[in-house]
């Protein structure tokens, strides 16, 4: 009986934090498909419909650097419901603000509490799970992302209507109730890990004891690597119908890009665990390559639909390997500030995407042109992820023979 709970309680935990995750590409793809009836009843703007997209965006990059930094020195468990409880009651919010600067405020708001959670459960997955299965563990709870993507998709292709509304009643209830679940069953990595204070604060530590060349590879790795999928999230749909397919054929090529994503982050979890990391990052890389010229030279929506389920695979696999790595790189009492850190600095890249998107569209190169920009980026990423697990390797070594 023992041995049975020991077993149940890293599922658990896994559990509940893949429901976090789920929440989170739920979230981030709700305002996409509400944007028309937002607009229709707030009376706004393009411009004004895309500062609402960005001050979502906006709130995540924050988030996700004092989520991690507060998850160490207040403990993961206490901030982690923290930001599952703002990010639920300000999706409600979203649903009766009354104006533009409210509907801004809630998006902003939102996006902090998105922000801080996702590191934490990098975190608390990673810690939770046996050496052996931790790439696994990180991919099971990463894998909530594009599969709350996915259903978000699909309640757009069923169509959302004038009850819009429903959309963040069911984004803003779910984190609550999923709050009450983490606040009775979540144990193991969520409590604080107690470090060395004299060591320095945990932000300034990510740079020393050898730390900086790692903690600098990772986040230009994070940086380009979200820059490729988030400029995919936000813009595919338009890229797509520019290529003269319907918007249904645009969202059933979202849906795929989403439920690639998730098998993505679920192989590329099992290809680390049996020590194939490198491999893992060459197809990620390779793949995300070869993925992006069969989006801008497909013209068949069969094609299309299969080069947007492996963009899906191999942008959500790269970005997999990073969260995987990152809590390796770090001691436990700095683990959570260095993986918020990564996620930030990722964040910075995911705003970056779609702003260069829409510039490279406003100058005329069209969708080769978008897609062709996107590759120097990736190879800068796959070089900074190689060399990163180089760092790694030669840092295990020398401490097997020293």
């Amino acid at each position: 009986m023992p041995a049975s709970r020991a077993l149940s309680r890293p599922v658990l935990t896994v559990a509940l934090c893949c429901a976090v995750a789920l929440l989170e590409g739920f979230d981030l793809q709700s305002t996409g498909i509400t944007a028309p009836f937002l607009a229709k009843a707030f009376g706004l703007t393009p411009a004004q419909l895309g500062w609402v997209f960005s001050a979502g965006l906006l709130g995540l990059l924050p988030g996700a650097f004092l989520g991690g930094w507060l998850a160490d020195r207040a403990g993961r468990k206490r901030t982690l419901l923290g930001a599952v409880l703002l990010f639920g009651v300000f999706t409600l919010f979203t649903a009766h603000a009354g104006g533009y600067p409210s509907l801004l405020l809630a998006r902003l708001l939102t996006g902090l509490g998105l922000g801080a959670a996702l590191p934490i459960i990098i975190a608390v997955a990673s810690d939770a799970a046996s050496p052996r299965l931790r790439n696994t563990a990180v991919s099971l709870t990463y894998c909530g992302v594009p599969l709350g993507g996915a259903l978000a998709s699909l309640i757009s292709l069923s169509g959302v209507g004038e009850d819009w509304r429903n959309v963040f009643y069911v984004g803003g209830l779910a984190p609550l109730l999923v709050a009450v679940a983490l606040m009775l069953w979540l144990h193991g990595g969520a409590t604080t890990v107690v470090g060395d204070q004299r060591q320095g604060s945990p932000a300034a530590r990510l740079f020393t004891q050898g730390r900086a060349r790692r903690t600098l590879l990772l986040w230009l790795a994070c940086f380009f690597t979200l820059t490729v999928l988030y400029l995919l999230l936000n813009w595919l749909p338009s890229l797509l119908m520019a290529k003269g397919f319907d918007r249904g054929q645009a969202g059933w090529v979202q849906v795929l890009f989403n439920v690639g994503g998730a098998a993505g982050s679920l192989l590329t979890g099992r290809l680390m665990d049996r020590g194939r990391t490198g491999l893992a990052v060459a197809i990620a890389y390779l793949g995300m390559l070869l993925a992006l010229a069969g989006l801008g030279l497909a013209t068949g929506f069969t094609h299309m639909a299969l080069a947007g389920m492996v963009a899906g695979y191999c942008c959500i696999g790269g970005q997999l390997v990073l969260y995987a790595v990152a809590p390796r790189v770090y001691p436990a009492d700095i683990r959570a500030t260095g993986v918020g850190a990564c996620v930030a600095v990722g964040r910075l890249g995911s705003m970056a995407g779609p702003l260069a998107a829409g510039q490279i569209l406003a100058a005329g190169a069209g969708v080769s042109g978008v897609l062709l920009a996107a590759a120097p980026g990736l190879v800068v990423a796959a070089v900074a992820a190689l060399a990163l697990l180089g760092e790694g390797r030669a840092q295990a070594l020398e401490a097997k023979y020293s």
